[in-house]
């Protein structure tokens, strides 16, 4: 089911994705609308699943995982059981950041972050040792260009938003 938003709703999103901490009377401001209405619709959104969560970025970096790397995984089967099977198994390893499953060369990009290579080269034995993994390729990061952890939402944002 497609959720219609207006020009209220995108400001919402753009503003609750910057500070997710706000107070709503502080969001009701911002919007230009007053604070009941306003936590209804905030409340609407998150019903429709259109806001997930809230959440804190921490800086992984200064608890230590110093390390941050890309594993690509082969597998030697992408039949449905067996990709379900290695989601679910990526879903237990606690190092991985995020993963995609991909169409291609790789069946899975999973980003991880460890406090050095040592942990890292130890956990990529621990996926290659995994049921139906074909191949692990590894990369590891050198500088993160970019981390925007937001939805551009300028695209999607009606004319006179």
């Amino acid at each position: 089911m497609t959720v219609r938003l207006d020009a209220v709703d995108w400001k919402i999103l753009d503003e609750l994705q910057r500070d997710g901490r706000m107070t709503n009377v502080e969001l009701s401001r911002r919007v230009g609308i007053s604070a009941p209405p306003c936590l209804r619709r905030v409340r609407a959104l998150e019903e429709a699943g259109i806001i997930e969560g809230y959440r804190a970025l921490l800086d992984e970096k200064r608890l230590g995982y110093d390390l941050m790397a890309f594993a690509m995984v082969h597998l030697i089967s992408q039949a449905e059981t067996d990709l379900a099977a290695f989601q679910d198994r990526i879903a237990q390893w606690p190092l991985v950041r995020s993963a995609w499953m991909l169409s291609g060369d790789v069946d899975f990009l999973m980003l991880c972050v460890t406090p050095d290579l040592r942990t890292f080269q130890t956990f990529v034995l621990d996926i290659t040792a995994a049921p139906n993994v074909r191949n692990v390729k590894t990369a590891l990061t050198l500088k993160q260009s970019k981390n925007a952890p937001v939805v551009p939402l300028e695209a999607g944002l009606p004319k006179g938003a």
